[in-house]
């Protein structure tokens, strides 16, 4: 394992020592250097987007911003403005122009967590987007050209969404170029003690407090 010297790779690098974990992170370098369509598919908990951040290291947009957005957390009715932005005056209470999500990911990585949770509304303003990477803010009358990488993430496969009519079909064709299953740790347990060296690493960083000690007994 190489040495760690700044907090910010403290916080940031995953726990890839189990043969499971090597072998998503293999995968990681083989396509984050790809602008392909991505796709993590992964239990809550499982580290979705500390794997989503780590392809935006490891690709040629590192230095440009990573923007993680929920989008089981947005209201339908902000949805397109949070993505988008919006133009002043362009509804109630619209009194300045705001960038969107995918302005203010340009030129890096952004990562939309819960994809399937994404009303039908915005899947085809969304594949309008991936097919031309062109937009509008909300109430605007001009194209915005956009480079940014897309990362995509889910709780369960999307194919059962597609049956039951809750996700588009030609948007999954568009997401399913590549997709990587993270595995849950019930499935490669032997990182526990180095999660658990992580967090303590995270907490004596963030509180500027010795490093905490865990006896054999306790892990």
């Amino acid at each position: 394992m190489p040495a760690r010297t700044r907090q910010s790779d403290v916080i940031l690098a995953p726990v890839m020592y189990s043969a499971a974990m090597r072998r998503v992170e293999r995968t990681l370098r083989l396509v984050a250097a790809k602008e392909v369509a991505i796709t993590l598919i992964g239990e809550s908990g499982t580290g979705k987007e500390v794997l989503a951040r780590r392809i935006h290291e490891l690709s040629e947009r590192r230095a440009g911003p990573f923007i993680p957005i929920n989008c089981a957390a947005i209201p339908e009715a902000l949805f397109e403005s949070e993505l988008f932005g919006h133009e002043r005056g362009a509804f109630t209470g619209a009194n300045e122009r705001v960038r969107g999500k995918i302005e203010a990911a340009s030129s890096g990585t952004l990562f939309l967590d819960e994809i399937g949770e994404m009303p039908l509304a915005m899947q085809s303003k969304l594949l309008r987007f991936l097919e031309n990477r062109r937009y509008m803010r909300v109430g605007g009358t001009t194209k915005i050209e956009a480079d940014v990488r897309l990362v995509f993430a889910t709780l369960r496969p999307l194919e059962e969404d597609v049956r039951n009519g809750r996700f588009r079909a030609d948007l999954f064709y568009r997401l399913n170029v590549l997709h990587i299953r993270v595995p849950p740790l019930r499935e490669h347990p032997e990182d526990i003690p180095a999660l658990v060296h992580e967090m303590m690493l995270r907490h004596s960083a963030r509180s500027a407090s010795p490093m905490p000690v865990i006896t054999a007994e306790a892990m």
